[in-house]
């Protein structure tokens, strides 16, 4: 398919360069959350990455909080879809609970901690904090969100 500009240019369509990530709001029964502090810029999250090419969506998350964390987990439901609309990066949040394993560091994490939803929070940038605030909400509906890396540039309730 040609686009055609005012000026009668053909134009072939843009192919769309984006990253899929998931992560993981994994909540222990006295409502902590898990946090990793990230080796790369040592900032506060919660546990992800990038999902592999050929590795379905709820097995990602699952071995992306191990990874990072130690901790295994069950996959409860998707709270939300953000897109980082700088670098492309759209990410995928489900609410998690804990199933087993224990904290441990890894080559992305130089902390792991067991965090109250108050605590996380305070300890993220605006754009992980919502995940954390997404996750622990009651809505049924996944939240849709984009930002530019930092703040947070629109929001829609799922």
């Amino acid at each position: 398919m040609l686009l055609y500009m005012s000026n009668s240019s053909p134009q072939k369509p843009s192919t769309p360069l984006h990253s899929v990530s998931v992560a993981g709001v994994v909540v222990r029964d006295d409502g902590r959350v898990l946090a990793i502090r990230r080796a790369d810029n040592g900032t506060w999250e919660p546990p992800g990455g990038v999902l592999e090419r050929t590795e379905a969506i709820e097995d990602g998350v699952r071995r992306e909080v191990y990874e990072e964390t130690g901790i295994k987990v069950r996959v409860e439901r998707l709270t939300g879809v953000y897109k980082n609309m700088t670098v492309g990066v759209v990410a995928m949040v489900f609410r998690c609970r804990p199933q087993g394993g224990h904290e441990q560091l890894s080559d992305e994490s130089t902390a792991v901690a067991w965090l109250t939803p108050d605590e996380a929070v305070a300890s993220m940038g605006e754009v992980y904090a919502v995940r954390i605030t997404d996750a622990l909400g009651d809505d049924e509906a996944p939240h849709i969100r984009t930002h530019d890396g930092r703040n947070l540039t629109s929001a829609v309730a799922g």
